[in-house]
C-alpha cells in the first residue's frame, strides 16, 4: 500500500502514458475488495489501476471492521435518499480530489469508478472534477444529492457511463439505479443499466462489458 495525500491505495502500475483506472469500494468492505477486478477486467488497452482504501473505520461483525468513506444507518437504505447529500460526503470528495493531485495524472486520464458507496462518491467526484475525467463507471451504485449536483452534469454533456445493478438486490434497490440512469441522461450523458438476475455484486456479464467500456472509451479518447 502507498499513500497518496491522506488515502492509503493499492495500485498496479503499467506505464507512465496510459490512463489510471480508480476504483472505489463500498460500506465495510477495504481497498483490497475491488483489487481483482484489475486482472479480471479484459481489456486490450494498457492500464494503471487504483484502489483507494476508506477513511472510516466501520463495524461489520463481531470483532471485525470494515471501512468507509462516510457513515451509512442500514435501516434507512430502503428509502429514497436521491435528495439526500450524506453527512460526511463533501470530506471523501475533498480527500480524493487531494489523492488525484498527488498522484499528478490530468484527469482526462483518469476511470472513476466504484461499487455500492464507493459508485455514489465516483459519481459525485466525477461531477465535481475540475474538468472532464476520462469516464465513469457505476457498480450497484444510487443517485444521491441530486439537487447540488444537476447544475454540474451539463459540464459532462456527451460523455458515455457504464452502469450495471441487480434486478433483485436488496441493499440498495434497483429503483435508485434507475433514478441515477435518468438523472445522467437527462443532463446531456449518455449511458444504461446493465442489469442482471442477481443481488449486490458485481457478475462476469458486468466485467466483461466494463472491459468494452474501458477500451471504447481510451480509443475515443486517443488515450
Amino acid at each position: 500500500m502507498r499513500k497518496l495525500a491522506k488515502i492509503y491505495c493499492l495500485d498496479e502500475y503499467q506505464d507512465d502514458n496510459a490512463p489510471w483506472v480508480i476504483l472505489l469500494h463500498g460500506f465495510g468492505a477495504d481497498a483490497s475488495d475491488l483489487e481483482p477486478l484489475k486482472e479480471a477486467i479484459p481489456t486490450h488497452k494498457k492500464l494503471n489501476w487504483l484502489f483507494p482504501q476508506g477513511l472510516l473505520d466501520v463495524p461489520i461483525g463481531p470483532g471485525w471492521t470494515g471501512k468507509a468513506w462516510w457513515p451509512i444507518e442500514m435501516k434507512n437504505l430502503d428509502t429514497d435518499f436521491s435528495s439526500t447529500k450524506p453527512q460526511g460526503l463533501e470530506q471523501a470528495r475533498q480527500e480524493i480530489l487531494n489523492m488525484i493531485q498527488a498522484l499528478g495524472t490530468p484527469w482526462s486520464k483518469i476511470f472513476l469508478g466504484g461499487f455500492s458507496q464507493g459508485a455514489m462518491l465516483a459519481t459525485d467526484i466525477y461531477l465535481n472534477a475540475p474538468t472532464t475525467p476520462a469516464g465513469l463507471i457505476i457498480m450497484s451504485g444510487s443517485l444521491i444529492n441530486k439537487d447540488e449536483n444537476r447544475p454540474l452534469i451539463e459540464k459532462r454533456k456527451g460523455e458515455r457511463f457504464f452502469q450495471s445493478h441487480g434486478e433483485a438486490d436488496a441493499v440498495l434497490r434497483i429503483k435508485g439505479a434507475r433514478q441515477l440512469e435518468s438523472y445522467l441522461n437527462q443532463g446531456g450523458m449518455k449511458g444504461s443499466i446493465l442489469s442482471f438476475a442477481g443481488g449486490h455484486e458485481i457478475p462476469p456479464k458486468a466485467v466483461m462489458k466494463i472491459g468494452d467500456y474501458l477500451d471504447q472509451q481510451v480509443s475515443a479518447k486517443l488515450l
